[in-house]
């Protein structure tokens, strides 16, 4: 008997496939370096504030 015969074959190749592609997956994530230091690129995302906001009504 193959393993064409049973008809839950198929789907237990497509499952070990899935897993083996996940784990390559999984490898390439750790592979690659991360931001270990914890710092970004941006480093101030504006200049400090030099007044308080003035809000105004809008006119016409």
């Amino acid at each position: 008997m193959s393993s064409d015969d049973k008809p839950g074959a198929a789907s237990e190749e497509t499952k070990r496939k899935f897993r083996e592609a996940l784990e390559r997956k999984k490898q390439q994530a750790q592979d690659r370096p991360g931001h270990l230091d914890g710092e970004g690129t941006v480093h101030e995302a504006h200049g400090r504030a030099e007044k308080k906001r003035e809000f105004r009504r809008k006119s016409g």
